[in-house]
Formats: C-alpha cells, sequence, structure tokens
C-alpha cells in the first residue's frame, strides 16, 4: 500500500477561481483533495483494509504465473536469483507490511462514542 500526493490546478468552490489543490492518493485511489489557497478539504471515503488485502490477494494469487514467466524467459537467470530472493523476502514482506500498517492506522475510521 502506497500514499502519493501530487498537485494539480482544479477550480474551488470555496475560493471560485481556479488554484492549485494537493490530491492525496491511497494506491489509485483519491483520499483527498485540499485546495492550498484557503486550506479547505474534501476527504473521500476509501476503504484501506479492503485495499489492503485485495492488495495482499492479488500478490500472492498472481505469484505462480509470475515464477512461470520467469522461468520461460531465462531460466539461467531464475536459478541464479532464486537463493538471494529467497532469503531477502521476509525482509521485504516486513518493510511492506510495516509501511502498510502506518497507512491503516492513519487512516482508521473513527469509533463515534455511544
Amino acid at each position: 500500500m502506497e500514499i502519493k500526493t501530487m498537485e494539480a490546478a482544479l477550480f474551488c468552490n470555496h475560493c471560485r477561481e481556479e488554484v492549485n489543490h494537493e490530491i492525496t492518493y491511497i494506491n489509485d485511489d483519491i483520499k483527498s483533495i485540499r485546495c492550498e489557497q484557503c486550506n479547505k478539504t474534501k476527504q473521500l471515503k476509501v476503504d484501506v483494509n479492503r485495499k489492503f488485502y485485495k492488495e495482499i490477494y492479488d500478490r500472492i494469487s498472481s505469484k505462480p504465473t509470475r515464477i512461470t514467466s520467469e522461468y520461460r524467459e531465462d531460466l539461467g537467470h531464475l536459478l541464479l536469483s532464486l537463493p538471494v530472493r529467497t532469503i531477502s523476502k521476509p525482509y521485504r514482506l516486513l518493510k511492506d507490511v510495516n509501511a502498510s500498517r502506518k497507512i491503516l492506522k492513519q487512516y482508521k475510521p473513527k469509533k463515534k462514542p455511544s
């Protein structure tokens, strides 16, 4: 899971003119749009848990296909890189999980008081 920000010139309903806005994405979905002039922010609902689980599922389910295509393209390279990739995979996975956990924690929906 990845957070990206981008700037774009958009029409602001509050300022009544075209000004720069900061757009925040979670993966490929817009999470928020903030006017840089008046600081008004429009939050959009993104189910980060669903995004996270879909991303994990896609990565796991596509692994056999990716390994097969690497095998067909260059068996020698695959056999040489496999031991290093096998050893480094837990570290790469831990890095991805930690980054995703930070995003999930940041955008976790607030519970309403009873």
